[in-house]
C-alpha cells in the first residue's frame, strides 16, 4: 500500500504539471510519482558511482593495477570483433 505525502509545490511548477498531464492524458499523481522515481534513482546511481569512484582510488593508491585508456581501448576492440584478446598490460608508473 502507498503512503501519502504532501508537497508544498510553487505556483508555477504546480501550473507546469497540470500542464503536462492534461496534454499527456496523465494523471498529475502519475507525472509527480515517475519524477521523484526518476530522480530518486539518479541520485542513487551517482552515490554509487561516487562510491566506486573512491574504492577505486584507494586500490591504485594501494597498488593496484592501472591500464592506459589507449590499452583498454584496444582491446575493447579486438573484443568486439574476434569475441576473443588478451587483456592489455598494467601500466607501470
Amino acid at each position: 500500500m502507498a503512503a501519502t505525502t504532501t508537497l508544498k509545490l510553487p505556483e508555477k511548477l504546480k501550473a507546469r504539471i497540470a500542464r503536462l498531464a492534461r496534454d499527456t492524458k496523465r494523471s498529475a499523481h502519475s507525472i509527480m510519482v515517475n519524477a521523484l522515481e526518476r530522480e530518486v534513482t539518479r541520485e542513487e546511481r551517482m552515490r554509487q558511482f561516487v562510491q566506486e569512484a573512491v574504492e577505486a582510488r584507494t586500490d591504485i593508491e594501494q597498488g593496484g593495477a592501472v591500464y592506459r585508456a589507449e590499452d583498454v581501448h584496444e582491446w575493447m576492440e579486438r573484443l568486439a570483433k574476434n569475441g576473443k584478446a588478451p587483456r592489455p598490460k598494467p601500466w607501470r608508473r
